[in-house]
């Protein structure tokens, strides 16, 4: 259960926040790298959180 929560809180915040709820794009390459940045986005905002926790 804390698996899936973490994984819907990471597509809720990608498609609020980095906007993909709608696509700008068309095409499948194109889609996936957009995706692809804005899952880079997410973890770029979780590092700090996860860098406290392991020193």
């Amino acid at each position: 259960q804390r698996t899936g929560k973490r994984i819907e809180e990471a597509f809720g915040r990608i498609k609020a926040v980095a906007g993909q709820k709608k696509t700008r794009f068309r095409g499948r390459d194109r889609v996936g790298w957009a995706f692809t940045f804005a899952a880079a986005d997410y973890n770029l905002v979780r590092l700090p959180k996860l860098l406290a926790v392991s020193t």
